[in-house]
């Protein structure tokens, strides 16, 4: 999938992915990023997994496109 990083809170270790057409965004934590996590900036355009958890779905293999 593909979306927009909207919010990235660097102290906690996560942020939220909008997906255009989808009504929730969808949570990332650091440790399913690809990437340097402190390289991800809001705005940026990145490509990513879904998993199903116990809190709902969470971006995995999150890189940027």
């Amino acid at each position: 999938m593909k979306g927009t990083i909207k919010r990235i809170m660097y102290d906690r270790n996560f942020g939220f992915i909008q997906v255009e057409g989808e009504e929730k965004d969808i949570f990332f934590h650091r440790s399913g990023t690809t990437v340097e996590f402190g390289d991800l900036r809001e705005g940026d355009t990145v490509e990513f997994d879904l998993e199903d958890t116990d809190r709902g779905q969470q971006a995995i293999n999150l890189k940027t496109a």
